[in-house]
């Protein structure tokens, strides 16, 4: 099937970008000069739905190069790029995404990939796996598994799971040490202020920031806003992560009562409707909401508009909606991812390890699917310890190793 992307002539661009990340993913290129010798994936045809930016892109040629025949699809409509793509199908991937895609065409892409007859797939939000299950139920026999990126997406597959109804075992990297307590963290935290940043061009130091949700992307995200000077506010429904906030010296409240003293509010849930209507009618003139959670439903968008009488774009990927009172509130990115809808994503050095994670998962499935279930797995311990020793290698960093009698004190007493 020919690939359906915005220009070819764009490819120079995006080819520049992928050889740039590659210089900083030492793993990435420890991995691919492994496995493209051996070609695991020979014979497999992977569907991929990703950020299609410089490092997935990466991925993508990497697991090319082991044999698959890969397929790629965007995961969000504004985080695509199309010099990237381009690149892509230069280089031999078939991909249909286009940045700024309508629903419509987003979902028309993701049936495309589909339609190829997928072996394994690589998801990002549990897109894939939800169409699978729900749309195209006739190519389960041919999948044999597959993993999946983000929280929002091992929540999704874990009830599938856990009602009975998943059909084939997927890998959940999300849960990957080497994927959530980098990727997360550091890498969200990092992205998701450069993403605000850079759309807005304000200062953070001195105001106050309202960061919804302390799991691990809200930690990264809170981290970075302290380190830029901003006054701190968690919000929490979990009173074990709230008392955490507390102790790692934040304020904790409410949202309707963070509303009225922030300054820039972001959304790291995972979850619907975080920032609403009653939220909105309290918040400060000149208020600016970003969220970083995979889907576009944290802030109630429609709550948004029904508030407003006026609604326009000031500025790239910032939106204006001035309320009844004259008070004006600044939406970045639509609602969705604004690291990658306003930005570039996580580091490069943070993805090196999110995509190894990636690959040994789909290489795990391969290897392993005869005899897995049709449940959501983590990767083996071992795995990421082999991870990070790579990773610690290329930084030229060294550790200490046990000796024996330290090993056998420690395997004794446990």
């Amino acid at each position: 099937m020919k690939s359906i992307i915005k220009d070819i002539t764009l490819a120079p661009s995006g080819h520049d970008k992928i050889a740039w990340v590659k210089n900083f993913m030492p793993v990435l290129r420890h991995i691919d000069e492994e496995y493209s010798k051996t070609k695991p994936f020979a014979g497999k045809r992977m569907v991929m739905t990703m950020h299609l930016e410089a490092k997935t892109a990466y991925l993508a040629l990497v697991l090319k190069n082991a044999g698959a025949e890969v397929i790629a699809t965007g995961s969000n409509p504004l985080s695509t790029q199309d010099d990237v793509v381009a690149a892509l199908v230069e280089d031999g991937i078939t991909v249909f995404a286009k940045y700024d895609c309508t629903p419509e065409e987003y979902d028309a892409y993701i049936d495309m990939a589909l339609a190829t007859k997928p072996d394994m797939i690589m998801d990002d939000g549990g897109d894939l796996v939800y169409r699978i299950h729900n749309q195209h139920p006739e190519l389960i026999p041919n999948i044999i598994g597959g993993s999946e990126e983000t929280t929002t997406g091992v929540i999704r597959d874990k009830a599938l799971a856990n009602e009975g109804k998943l059909k084939f075992p997927m890998l959940a990297a999300n849960d990957a040490y080497c994927k959530y307590l980098f990727d997360n963290r550091y890498g969200t935290g990092q992205s998701t202020w450069d993403g605000i940043m850079r759309t807005t061009n304000l200062v953070v130091a001195g105001k106050t920031v309202v960061i919804a949700g302390y799991g691990w992307c809200g930690k990264g995200g809170a981290m970075r806003a302290k380190g830029l000077g901003a006054n701190v506010v968690i919000t929490e429904v979990d009173p074990i992560k709230a008392i955490e906030a507390v102790f790692d010296g934040f304020r904790v409240m409410p949202m309707n009562e963070a509303a009225k003293i922030g300054d820039i509010f972001l959304t790291l849930t995972g979850d619907v409707n975080v920032i609403d209507g009653e939220d909105f009618a309290v918040m400060k003139d000149g208020a600016v909401l970003a969220n970083s959670g995979h889907f576009d439903v944290e802030i109630n968008k429609n709550d948004l508009l029904a508030s407003s009488v006026s609604h326009r774009v000031v500025r790239k990927n910032i939106e204006e909606y001035v309320q009844k009172d004259g008070r004006k509130l600044y939406l970045l990115a639509e609602g969705r991812l604004v690291n990658l809808a306003a930005g570039d994503g996580h580091p490069a050095e943070i993805m090196d390890l999110s995509f190894a994670v990636q690959f040994f998962s789909a290489l795990h499935v391969v290897n392993h699917h005869k005899e897995l279930e049709n449940k959501v797995y983590v990767m083996p311990e071992e795995i990421n310890t082999e991870i990070a020793k790579i990773k610690l290698k290329a930084l030229g960093v060294s550790i200490d190793e046990l000796t024996k009698e330290q090993y056998d004190y420690l395997n004794k007493a446990n």
